[in-house]
Protein backbone atom coordinates (compact mmCIF):
# COMPACT_ATOMS: atom_id res chain seq x y z
CA UNK A 1 0.00 0.00 0.00
CA UNK A 2 1.21 3.73 -0.79
CA UNK A 3 -0.55 7.13 0.73
CA UNK A 4 -0.39 10.11 -1.14
CA UNK A 5 -1.86 13.41 -0.73
CA UNK A 6 -1.41 17.08 -2.72
CA UNK A 7 -2.82 19.75 -1.21
CA UNK A 8 -4.23 22.55 -3.54
CA UNK A 9 -4.85 26.10 -0.97
CA UNK A 10 -7.05 28.31 -2.76
CA UNK A 11 -7.10 32.51 -2.17
CA UNK A 12 -9.55 33.02 0.97
CA UNK A 13 -11.97 34.30 -0.94
CA UNK A 14 -11.98 31.55 -3.57
CA UNK A 15 -15.26 30.05 -4.56
CA UNK A 16 -15.44 26.33 -3.53
CA UNK A 17 -18.37 25.56 -4.85
CA UNK A 18 -16.02 25.48 -7.97
CA UNK A 19 -14.24 22.81 -6.43
CA UNK A 20 -17.35 21.17 -5.24
CA UNK A 21 -18.70 21.13 -8.83
CA UNK A 22 -15.28 19.86 -10.43
CA UNK A 23 -15.59 16.89 -7.50
CA UNK A 24 -19.21 16.29 -8.89
CA UNK A 25 -18.31 15.80 -12.32
CA UNK A 26 -14.88 14.13 -12.46
CA UNK A 27 -15.11 12.43 -9.19
CA UNK A 28 -16.71 9.77 -10.65
CA UNK A 29 -14.65 9.19 -13.38
CA UNK A 30 -11.95 7.39 -10.97
CA UNK A 31 -14.62 4.95 -9.46
CA UNK A 32 -12.99 2.04 -11.22
CA UNK A 33 -9.12 3.18 -11.47
CA UNK A 34 -7.09 0.41 -11.72
CA UNK A 35 -4.63 0.25 -8.15
CA UNK A 36 -6.80 2.41 -6.75
CA UNK A 37 -7.88 1.38 -3.05
CA UNK A 38 -9.20 4.59 -1.79
CA UNK A 39 -9.14 8.15 -2.77
CA UNK A 40 -10.70 10.48 -0.87
CA UNK A 41 -11.83 13.91 -2.66
CA UNK A 42 -11.22 16.18 0.59
CA UNK A 43 -11.62 19.87 1.12
CA UNK A 44 -11.36 22.37 3.85
CA UNK A 45 -12.83 25.82 4.13
CA UNK A 46 -11.76 29.10 5.42
CA UNK A 47 -13.24 29.35 9.09
CA UNK A 48 -13.96 27.53 11.73
CA UNK A 49 -11.90 24.50 11.40
CA UNK A 50 -9.54 25.83 9.19
CA UNK A 51 -7.23 28.40 8.38
CA UNK A 52 -7.07 27.80 4.87
CA UNK A 53 -9.47 26.85 1.61
CA UNK A 54 -7.76 24.41 0.64
CA UNK A 55 -8.55 20.88 -1.90
CA UNK A 56 -6.33 17.56 -0.84
CA UNK A 57 -7.67 14.50 -2.15
CA UNK A 58 -6.02 11.68 -0.41
CA UNK A 59 -5.41 8.03 -2.06
CA UNK A 60 -4.61 4.84 -0.42
CA UNK A 61 -2.93 2.87 -3.58
CA UNK A 62 -3.25 -0.64 -3.81
CA UNK A 63 -0.45 -0.89 -6.65
CA UNK A 64 2.78 1.15 -7.40
CA UNK A 65 1.59 1.03 -11.26
CA UNK A 66 -1.84 2.39 -10.18
CA UNK A 67 0.21 5.57 -8.43
CA UNK A 68 2.27 5.61 -12.05
CA UNK A 69 -1.11 5.38 -13.64
CA UNK A 70 -2.58 8.37 -12.36
CA UNK A 71 0.62 10.78 -12.08
CA UNK A 72 1.99 10.52 -15.42
CA UNK A 73 -1.60 10.19 -17.11
CA UNK A 74 -4.61 12.16 -18.18
CA UNK A 75 -6.06 12.84 -14.57
CA UNK A 76 -3.27 13.83 -12.71
CA UNK A 77 -2.69 16.73 -15.88
CA UNK A 78 -6.00 18.20 -16.03
CA UNK A 79 -5.01 19.16 -12.07
CA UNK A 80 -1.23 19.97 -13.43
CA UNK A 81 -3.31 22.15 -16.24
CA UNK A 82 -5.92 23.63 -14.00
CA UNK A 83 -4.14 24.70 -10.22
CA UNK A 84 -0.22 24.44 -11.39
CA UNK A 85 2.30 21.08 -10.17
CA UNK A 86 1.33 20.28 -6.34
CA UNK A 87 3.88 18.91 -4.38
CA UNK A 88 3.19 15.46 -4.37
CA UNK A 89 3.62 13.66 -0.50
CA UNK A 90 3.99 9.93 -0.57
CA UNK A 91 4.35 8.05 2.33
CA UNK A 92 4.67 4.01 2.48
CA UNK A 93 2.11 1.94 4.04
CA UNK A 94 2.42 0.78 7.37
CA UNK A 95 -1.33 -0.23 8.08
CA UNK A 96 -4.76 -0.22 7.06
CA UNK A 97 -7.74 -1.39 9.24
CA UNK A 98 -11.48 -1.18 8.68
CA UNK A 99 -13.45 0.82 11.36
CA UNK A 100 -16.95 -0.31 12.70
CA UNK A 101 -18.54 1.96 10.20
CA UNK A 102 -16.80 0.23 7.18
CA UNK A 103 -20.18 -0.01 5.32
CA UNK A 104 -21.04 3.89 5.74
CA UNK A 105 -20.47 6.20 3.31
CA UNK A 106 -17.75 8.59 4.82
CA UNK A 107 -18.55 11.99 5.49
CA UNK A 108 -15.43 13.92 7.09
CA UNK A 109 -11.54 13.23 7.87
CA UNK A 110 -8.90 13.45 10.01
CA UNK A 111 -4.79 13.55 8.96
CA UNK A 112 -2.61 13.87 11.81
CA UNK A 113 1.37 13.88 10.65
CA UNK A 114 4.10 13.42 13.21
CA UNK A 115 8.10 13.24 12.94
CA UNK A 116 9.98 10.84 14.77
CA UNK A 117 11.91 12.52 16.91
CA UNK A 118 15.93 11.82 16.07
CA UNK A 119 16.62 10.21 19.50
CA UNK A 120 13.59 8.12 18.99
CA UNK A 121 14.14 4.12 17.79
CA UNK A 122 12.14 4.10 14.67
CA UNK A 123 10.90 0.89 15.28
CA UNK A 124 9.52 2.05 18.68
CA UNK A 125 8.05 4.48 17.34
CA UNK A 126 6.62 2.96 14.56
CA UNK A 127 5.09 0.34 17.23
CA UNK A 128 3.55 3.53 19.07
CA UNK A 129 1.89 4.22 16.06
CA UNK A 130 0.34 1.28 15.34
CA UNK A 131 -1.23 0.58 18.34
CA UNK A 132 -2.75 4.57 17.90
CA UNK A 133 -4.24 3.07 14.73
CA UNK A 134 -5.83 0.13 16.21
CA UNK A 135 -7.30 2.36 18.43
CA UNK A 136 -8.30 5.03 15.92
CA UNK A 137 -10.25 1.33 13.68
CA UNK A 138 -12.30 0.73 17.06
CA UNK A 139 -13.58 4.57 17.39
CA UNK A 140 -17.09 4.52 16.99
CA UNK A 141 -18.22 6.17 13.61
CA UNK A 142 -14.39 5.02 11.48
CA UNK A 143 -15.08 3.72 7.87
CA UNK A 144 -11.08 2.91 7.54
CA UNK A 145 -7.94 4.47 9.31
CA UNK A 146 -4.47 3.97 7.79
CA UNK A 147 -0.63 4.61 8.71
CA UNK A 148 1.45 4.91 6.23
CA UNK A 149 5.56 6.82 6.88
CA UNK A 150 8.28 8.89 4.77
CA UNK A 151 11.47 7.37 5.67
CA UNK A 152 13.27 10.33 4.28
CA UNK A 153 12.07 12.70 6.62
CA UNK A 154 10.66 10.02 9.26
CA UNK A 155 7.16 11.62 9.26
CA UNK A 156 4.04 9.58 10.34
CA UNK A 157 0.89 9.70 9.38
CA UNK A 158 -2.35 8.71 10.35
CA UNK A 159 -5.44 9.16 8.20
CA UNK A 160 -8.66 8.26 9.35
CA UNK A 161 -12.36 8.43 7.44
CA UNK A 162 -15.35 9.46 9.54
CA UNK A 163 -19.23 8.33 8.87
CA UNK A 164 -20.32 11.79 10.72
CA UNK A 165 -17.89 14.73 12.17
CA UNK A 166 -14.87 13.27 13.47
CA UNK A 167 -15.03 12.76 17.61
CA UNK A 168 -12.31 15.38 19.36
CA UNK A 169 -9.51 13.00 17.59
CA UNK A 170 -6.17 15.35 16.89
CA UNK A 171 -5.48 16.37 13.59
CA UNK A 172 -6.33 18.42 10.72
CA UNK A 173 -10.11 18.28 9.67
CA UNK A 174 -11.40 17.83 6.29
CA UNK A 175 -14.87 17.44 4.35
CA UNK A 176 -15.35 14.35 2.32
CA UNK A 177 -16.92 15.00 -1.25
CA UNK A 178 -16.44 11.60 -2.36
CA UNK A 179 -15.27 8.77 -2.07
CA UNK A 180 -13.80 6.68 -5.07
CA UNK A 181 -12.53 2.59 -3.56
CA UNK A 182 -12.32 0.62 -6.40
CA UNK A 183 -10.05 -1.85 -4.99
CA UNK A 184 -10.83 -1.39 -1.58
CA UNK A 185 -10.18 -5.22 -1.04
CA UNK A 186 -6.90 -5.23 -2.44
CA UNK A 187 -5.44 -3.33 0.75
CA UNK A 188 -4.24 -5.56 3.31
CA UNK A 189 -6.27 -5.41 6.68
CA UNK A 190 -3.87 -4.70 9.47
CA UNK A 191 0.17 -4.69 9.57
CA UNK A 192 1.76 -4.11 5.85
CA UNK A 193 4.66 -6.61 6.63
Amino acid sequence: MHAMQYEITLPADYDMGIIRDRVTAKGPLLDDFPGLGVKAYLIRERGEDSPVNQYAPFYLWSTPEGMNSFLWGPGFQGIVRDFGRPEVRHWTGLSFELGPSSAALPRTATRSRSLVAPAAAPADAVEAALEESRRLAKVPGAVVTALAADPRHWELVHFTLWDDPAPGEPGERFEVLHVSRPQREELKEGRQW
